[in-house]
């Protein structure tokens, strides 16, 4: 069954676009931009048919209720971490949701989603990651369920703000744990330095890396890059903000689906946006 579910998560160019509506879960306001209504934001991006829409439990049923065969397939949160606050709490965590496979299947999910986290001076933080997705892994094989494990590295996060660290040099040795660890799919940060991202790709020892898209930036930045990664060797995308707080989420969601599938060119792309 694991590879009856990757067939429905990526399409027939064996590439996969994954819209990320999932910020609820991790209690930060700045997050909420765009998904205040959780139904009429889900309904926006199916109706522009993405691959598939990454959501939490309590939200996925919304996903699940349309009618019809078209509907993009769900990639499961499983955990909740509180590491995005301003200024961050005294102490942090990353907690998995109960019986996390179990919920997958009962919501008919094509795959589970999961972070591994690692932040400065926060070993217990990253000792509760590695946990969780032990215990996934097993529940996943046994389950028939796919596992896309999400190796986050973070930067000195003193000042209580969300900043991704892309130092290549640091990215890499935690895709390979995390495929080391079992994962069937990376979701991994883009590097500094987008031209060197065949590097992480390489060392996913062929697994299908799928990029994060991070916080909001230009149309044209998200475009451009999106089109390097993607030449880069990178076999899709999961974008949240740059798609739901987007003035036109279902064109930018139409624009980045040519780029995944099409290999359209940035100004072909743009189209979708006008």
């Amino acid at each position: 069954m694991k590879s009856a579910r990757l067939n429905r998560l990526f399409g027939v160019s064996g590439n996969c676009f994954d819209v990320a509506i999932d910020h609820g879960m991790f209690n930060e306001r700045t997050f909420l931009a765009g998904i205040e209504d959780m139904k009429t934001a889900i309904k926006v991006i199916a109706d522009a048919a993405p691959d598939a829409i990454q959501l939490p439990p309590g939200t996925a049923p919304l996903l699940q209720a349309i009618p019809g065969k078209q509907r993009p397939a769900l990639v499961l949160r499983t955990d909740i971490a509180n590491i995005y606050g301003n200024p961050l709490p005294s102490a942090l965590f990353s907690e998995m949701i109960d019986r996390a496979v179990e919920q997958g299947v009962a919501l008919d999910a094509a795959c589970v989603v999961v972070n591994l986290l690692m932040l400065p001076d926060q070993p217990e933080v990253y000792r509760a990651c590695v946990r969780n997705v032990n215990s996934l892994k097993r529940e996943c094989e046994i389950y028939g369920m796919p596992l896309m494990v999400e190796p986050l590295v973070m930067q000195d996060n003193s000042k209580g703000a969300y900043m991704v660290d892309g130092a290549i040099d640091k990215i890499l040795p935690l895709v390979r744990q995390a495929a080391e660890l079992g994962a069937d799919i990376i979701k991994a940060d883009p590097c500094d330095n987008v031209e060197e991202y065949h590097r992480v790709v390489e060392i996913a020892q062929g697994l299908p890396v799928l990029v994060r898209g991070g916080g909001r930036v230009s149309d044209q930045e998200i475009l451009t890059r999106t089109k390097q990664l993607m030449e880069q060797g990178a076999r899709g995308i999961v974008y949240g903000r740059n798609v739901i707080q987007h003035n036109n989420p279902g064109g930018m969601t139409r624009a980045l689906m040519t780029i995944v599938h099409d290999k359209a060119s940035v100004e072909q792309a743009s189209r979708h946006l006008a």
